[in-house]
Order: C-alpha cells, then structure tokens, then sequence
C-alpha cells in the first residue's frame, strides 16, 4: 500500500489540538527537545494520513491514557521500568506499512530517532528506550503468519512472536516446523535479524540461515525486498542486526520437516551425583552428537540436605525423534548422563516447543497466541561468551563456587556444531560457526532492589573468571544477548567504525563488510542505536 496524503490547515488543525498537550512540562520524559521541531514533525505525520482520526487511532504520546499500557506491554525485562533512559515521545502502533513508511520519513526530516520493537526481548531495551528524542514503532499489530505448506514457506510479518509462527504452522502441519527462538514471546522481527539461535539449530542452521525474502522499509522511506534491494543488503539484515540498516516489515521464511514423533527429557544432577564429570563429558560430546539431538544445559544454585546450597546442571533436551532412537544416540555418545525411558516424553515438535519453553504440562497450544512469557517478566542482566576447548573438571570446580554465593544467578550453555559447523562463517554477518562447543549465556536476576548491586558484582566477577575458558582475540558474543558493557557508539557525526569494539566481538572478520553496507544503504546513519553498525564513511552531504 502506497503512503496517502491529504493536507489542509483543518486537519492539521484539528490533530495537533488532539495532541498538542502531550508537549507540556508535565511529560514524563527528560528528554531535551525542542516544542517546534515535534510540532513539525507531527504536522508531517498528519500529512500522511487520510484524516486526523486514522493518525489518533495509532499515535500516543505521553500524555494519552495509552501511552504507558503500550509501551509496558511488551518490555520483557522489567529493570527498564525505572530505567534512567529516556522512554519515547511518540508511540506508533500501525496496522499497514504505510504508517511505517511515514514514521521514518517525518523522524528523518525533523531529526527524531526512530526505534522499532516487535517482541521486546532486547536485552538492553534499545528498542523502546533511547539518549536522544524519538519515535518507538511498535509492531504489535503488525504479526500476520501466511503459511503455504505446499511451497514449504511462510511469510511472517516482523510483530508476530515465535509462538504465534510455532501455532500457526502446526494449524496447517505437525511434520514442519522453524527453527527459531527457545522463548516463544521472542518477536520472529529482531530474531531473524540478530541470527536466532533454537533448539533446532543444529539440524537446520538459525532462524537467519533459513530466511528467503524480506520487506523492509529504508532510510528513504521505500519498501524494498530482496530482488530489489540487492544481495549485500539482504545479508546484512540476516544477522548483522535490522536496526542498523532498515525497518523490518515480513520475512519470509523456509519451513523444516520434523518428524510425527519427536522427545523431549530434562535430566538434573548435582554435586553428589557426580555432576562435574558428567558436565565435562558433556563439552567434548554436545556438538558432535547426531543433529537430530539438542541438549543444553542450565546451570544454577539449590537447596541440599541441610539447608545448604549446593550447584544442580539441568540437561534440558530436544530430539527430533522418538524415544527409542534418542536412547541409542545417548548410549553411544553420551552414556554418562544415565537417560532411561522414564526419563523421557514423546510428543508432537509443537508440543515440545511449548515444553522447552517452560509451559507447564496440559497447557493448550493457543497459549501460544497469547504473545506471553510463559515464565514471566522479570528484571535482570545478561552476558554471553562462546567456548572453543574444554574446560577441564578443575576448572569446572572452580566455577561452582560461583553458585554457592548468596546470588539466584544462572548459566545456560547451548552446543553448536552440526549444520551449525558445515555453514561458512562469512555467509552470514553471524560469524559463530566452526570450532565453538558451545556458548555461554550468563543471567543474574535483579527483582530484588536491595541486592541489585551483590547480583551485578557476582556476574561481573564471573564474567572476568571466564576469561581464560572462553574464546579469545576477540572474546566473541552473540547480538541477540545484547550487552552494552561491551561499548557504545560515540555521539556526534564522526565517522567511528574503528571504536566500534563490540561490532567485533559480535561479528568478527564480519563488522568491516557491514560496515561498508551501511555505507551504501545508510550513508547518513538514519538507522541508529547505542550498539549499531556505522557506515565505514560517512558522506560529507550529511546534517
């Protein structure tokens, strides 16, 4: 759908009385801007719709009874509640992309930033926060599935949820499915952008590796696709992060076969069930086990005899098979985790998404719809590394220390190889791929704010205590587990690829070559946030 425009003093008139309030001293915002140049900016957004009453009926601002329920909506992380950061001006909710198209033309012409959110999993909320004025597009109405089964593709709008795509798949089919995200409120928009590490990765690659098409709107306000946008910007937006070089409207994406049957098992151990052998079998054989088996493993603190704390490590487990494959794969590879049938559950790969992602057994499928955190909103920071050696059993030891703190924290090591091993690290901006065991997500909650600062000093102490296990020059992370510890870009119109510490640490040999995409689709770095990639050199022509 084309923009639309009408103007006239009456409509702009009768708008901006609508709005023009939200613009006093009593706005929650502290974010310095100027009354005149929001004035513009929304007299250029009513010229973009056919009436004062379409705009109202998808802008908010800080002043209407909307503003805050949306914006709160789908803030997965619930330390940016009372963040410090600026929360936005203006709050679009639009139901076509021409609203969108005509957010990122007025937010450029009247220098107001522009954010976009689909999930709200962003683990710095860079999607709804900002230093600068802005605009947060969120895409809540914007998550139409269409899925063909007979071409074997879906075509997912950028606000639709893993769980709303897992559904609507399994609407049509039990022997497809995707490989996304393990949460099921993880919006399919940033995940396919950030890469989109799953349970299934290992058979079939990430979320970005099965991606065939897309619909993005530039810095220019166009929508483009693949054909029309080229090759190089196409795989840039496949895991070298979309807010750095456009809006995402709709992947399209290429459905996997599962089988009728598939397993899912979660095994705990403790110290005393010889815990620090089975972990150390488990790093040399994770991501050489057959593809067909995901076994990841949380790692957290609880109670023993006594009342003490003691380390558990769940073996929390995907097979695309039933269960009497799964045993012989575990007897082969991995038999010191002791796995017997009982231990196990054959179900549907729907239902085993649901069990993955902590719904608790009996939950009907549609609360998949429901666009929820089955686990719920909590506040906390998170980390990652990847792990390319072993670590060895005393220095496993040495980490369980760790967990005998007074800190609830976690980590969560996922293996790699597989379909993940056999990708060129190039074919993507996702550079992870050959010779990582696995990768380390470390999570410290923060609910209680009278131990926020023990919680930040126990990850940090861990992070640091990791360094000699993980990998090295650069010490890699993953997008998707956003950490700002890493860096930030610095303000102002300089040209600052080459402080841009953490582009490589998240993409590698790879940050260069976005860099220079950026140059050629985003030459004015309209596409910005704290950690997004810059142009490699920024025209001169810029404001």
């Amino acid at each position: 759908m084309g923009l639309r425009r009408r103007s006239g003093t009456t409509i702009l008139f009768l708008l901006l009385s609508l709005i023009i309030s939200s613009l006093s001293p009593t706005s929650t915002s502290t974010t310095t801007s100027s009354p005149s140049s929001e004035n513009s900016f929304l007299e250029c957004l009513s010229t973009h719709f056919s009436s004062p009453t379409e705009l109202s009926q998808v802008l908010s601002t800080q002043n209407t009874t909307s503003y805050t329920s949306i914006l709160q909506s789908s803030i997965q992380n619930l330390r940016f509640l009372s963040s410090p950061k600026h929360y936005p001006l203006f709050v679009i909710t639009p139901t076509n992309e021409s609203h969108i198209q005509a957010s990122v033309i007025c937010c450029r012409a009247h220098g107001i930033q522009l954010r976009a959110r689909s999930g709200g999993h962003d683990y710095e909320g860079l999607s709804y926060t900002s230093e600068d004025p802005f605009e947060m597009v969120d895409l809540i109405n914007m998550r139409s599935v269409s899925v063909d089964i007979e071409e074997g593709t879906a075509w997912v709008q950028a606000g639709a949820t893993s769980g709303e795509l897992y559904y609507r798949i399994a609407e049509k089919s039990l022997i497809h499915g995707f490989p996304a995200a393990l949460c099921p409120s993880v919006g399919i928009g940033g995940l396919i952008a950030g890469g989109g590490i799953g349970t299934m990765m290992r058979k079939f690659g990430l979320a970005a590796d099965n991606a065939l098409d897309v619909r993005v709107v530039n810095s220019e306000g166009q929508i483009l696709d693949r054909k029309s946008m080229g090759e190089d910007h196409f795989w840039a937006l496949r895991g070298g992060g979309a807010a750095s070089f456009g809006l995402i409207l709709s992947w399209k994406i290429k459905l996997v076969p599962v089988p009728p049957k598939t397993t899912v098992f979660t095994v705990a151990k403790t110290l005393t069930e010889d815990l620090t052998r089975v972990v150390f079998r488990w790093q040399s054989m994770a991501e050489k086990c057959h593809e067909n088996l995901f076994i990841r493993v949380i790692i957290q603190s609880t109670s023993a005899t006594g009342g003490n704390k003691t380390v558990q490590a769940l073996f929390n487990a995907l097979h695309l098979g039933d269960v009497d494959e799964l045993l012989r794969v575990t007897g082969e590879c991995f038999p010191e985790l002791g796995l017997e049938a009982k231990d196990c559950t054959e179900t549907t790969w729907v239902d085993a998404v649901m069990y993955i992602g902590s719904y608790p057994s009996g939950t009907s499928r549609e609360a998949l719809l429901s666009r929820e955190n089955p686990m719920g909103k909590v506040s906390f920071k998170a980390k990652s590394d990847f792990v390319k050696q072993p670590i060895s059993e005393a220095g496993l030891a040495a980490i369980w220390k760790f967990f005998s703190e007074e800190v609830s924290g976690a980590m969560l090591w996922e293996p790699m190889g597989g379909r993940m091993a056999q990708i060129s690290e190039t074919e993507l901006p996702f550079p992870h791929r050959k010779g990582n065991l696995y990768n380390v997500q470390y999570v410290a909650p923060l609910t209680n704010p009278k131990d926020v600062t023990k919680a930040m000093n126990w990850l940090n102490r861990l992070y640091r205590h990791m360094t000699v296990h993980v990998s090295r020059y650069p010490r890699a992370s993953y997008l998707n587990y956003r950490d700002l510890d890493l860096g930030k870009n610095p303000k102002g119109n300089s040209n600052y690829f080459l402080s841009g510490i953490w582009g490589k640490k998240y993409f590698q040999g790879n940050y260069r070559r976005l860099a220079l995409v950026k140059a050629q689709v985003d030459k004015c770095n309209f596409f910005r946030n704290e950690q997004s990639v810059p142009p490699y050199s920024r025209s001169r022509t810029c404001p």
